[in-house]
């Protein structure tokens, strides 16, 4: 597998060209940003007079409609919510776009699943960074960049892998490595990572483990410490150096701990449901319950948001993340600015 960097990329090929960045979230704010500061032609398109808007112009942003985003522009990136990105490429980008323009996107699922089928006379490229977007700006604002992953579905100019290369260079990821993969795999693969261990897998470990102290008799807060205070230190250790360096730095009874209880609390039957989720996620099965949830106006998402709200773990979070100002003070999200 080969990695590329900024050495190998050939950023003039963004010289000439306006970038259009549709949406003005996590992603795309990041995106947006970062462009900008790397000397691009950026326009942000937004819903006109909205929040969006308002903060992409107060970040010194050109901002426009999407409709005219994408129109005057040569590489449009579609930087909005999952669900939504078939309606608006549909009513409003398509018919907008350039002849022989660049559609783009930062993740593989509306192309995989076939929710948007790209004109022909379209190039088709994806830039991936592995990494929230607020992680994405302040990583390029500190001088370094977060791994992307590029991918190409449709090469009509015969440069569409050259255009994503530069892409990714210019928003800080050849600074840290650009591994090129396809639309398929990205989306596979990372559905399964936020599903099985990142989101899914962590969240319910953490309030299982918090859960069951509490059960116990032990105070909420010491279980916030012991289940997911600590869980960032654990991570940040293994994030630098591996599962190596994280055991070189705890305690070898934590280490001790972690053989014989990790393979009791992750068994057999862990590993299967594992399987089963990544099956579900290639058959498209999980694809078909997410946009139909999306269709229905997202009851099952409204409905989890309000009893994790409501989950003790979150209160006695908030009450002991407020005795440790720091943390807020350094905080990667602004949901005032982004």
């Amino acid at each position: 597998m080969k990695v590329f960097y900024d050495k190998n990329a050939n950023t003039s090929l963004l010289r000439d060209r306006r970038v259009a960045v549709i949406g003005y979230g996590s992603q795309g704010h990041a995106h947006a940003l970062n462009l900008k500061d790397s000397g691009v032609d950026v326009v942000v398109g937004v819903r006109e007079g909205g929040e969006s808007w308002r903060k992409a112009a107060a970040a010194g942003l050109k901002v426009a409609t999407v409709e005219k985003a994408a129109s005057s522009a040569d590489l449009v990136i579609l930087l909005i919510p999952d669900e939504t990105i078939a309606r608006v490429y549909r009513e409003a980008v398509e018919p907008s776009m350039r002849q022989g323009a660049t559609l783009a996107f930062a993740h593989g699922f509306n192309i995989h699943y076939g929710q948007v089928v790209p004109r022909s006379d379209l190039d088709v490229i994806m830039i991936a960074p592995k990494a929230p977007g607020h992680t994405v700006r302040s990583t390029y604002t500190g001088g370094g960049g977060v791994p992307a992953l590029i991918a190409v579905a449709q090469d009509k100019s015969g440069s569409a892998r050259d255009v994503a290369l530069a892409y990714a260079s210019a928003i800080g990821c050849g600074r840290s490595g650009v591994i090129e993969t396809d639309f398929r795999e990205e989306t596979e693969t990372d559905l399964f990572g936020e599903q099985a261990v990142l989101c899914g897998g962590t969240v319910e470990l953490i309030k299982a483990g918090f859960d069951t102290l509490v059960e116990a008799g032990y105070a909420p807060e010491m279980a916030y410490f012991e289940c997911l205070h600590e869980l960032k230190l654990i991570v940040d250790l293994i994030y630098e150096g591996g599962i190596g360096t994280m055991n070189y730095g705890i305690s070898n009874n934590a280490e001790f701990g972690e053989y014989l209880t990790g393979p009791r609390i992750v068994t057999d039957d862990t590993r299967a449901a594992m399987k089963a989720t990544l099956h579900a996620i290639q058959s498209g099965e999980y694809a078909k319950a997410f946009i139909l949830e999306s269709q229905a106006g997202g009851p099952t998402l409204q409905s989890r948001r309000r009893l994790t709200a409501a989950h003790p773990i979150e209160i006695v979070g908030a009450k002991l993340r407020a005795m440790m100002p720091w943390i807020g003070q350094s905080a990667l999200v602004d949901r005032a600015k982004n």
